[in-house]
């Protein structure tokens, strides 16, 4: 069965949403120690480009049950992300109230693909 196709992934508020935290890490990654540069700023970096990147590969397969597998894959990354902030805090790389901004975004993001991945599978 096809996913919706009438609708852009730039249209789902979670790619959006998505995005932002992709900005928001970059930001906040730019403060960490400069011997991090192919370290945890890399792997956070590569982490929160690849949520809303799988979204819109996803969406864009047109095939529902791709889609859902590619949400399966931007919560990967989100879980990933997640740690990774945590790490960034008790390695004092981040603050925690910088840290905390991103994480309430990670969760909101998380809940997003929920409720996406469950109105997709109602109609595989």
């Amino acid at each position: 069965m096809k996913a919706n196709t009438t609708r852009s992934y730039k249209d789902l508020v979670v790619w959006q949403k998505g995005v932002a935290l992709a900005k928001l890490i970059y930001q906040l990654t730019n403060n960490f120690p400069g011997d991090e540069k192919f370290g945890l700023i890399a792997q956070m970096r590569r982490a929160a480009v690849s949520i809303p990147s799988n979204i819109a590969e996803g969406q864009a397969r047109h095939k529902t049950g791709e889609f859902i597998q590619f949400i399966s894959h931007a919560e990967g990354s989100l879980a990933e992300l997640d740690t990774q902030l945590i790490l960034s805090v008790e390695l004092r790389f981040a603050r925690a109230e910088n840290a905390d901004v991103a994480s309430e975004l990670v969760s909101e993001v998380r809940r997003m693909l929920n409720v996406l991945r469950r109105k997709l599978a109602t109609r595989a």
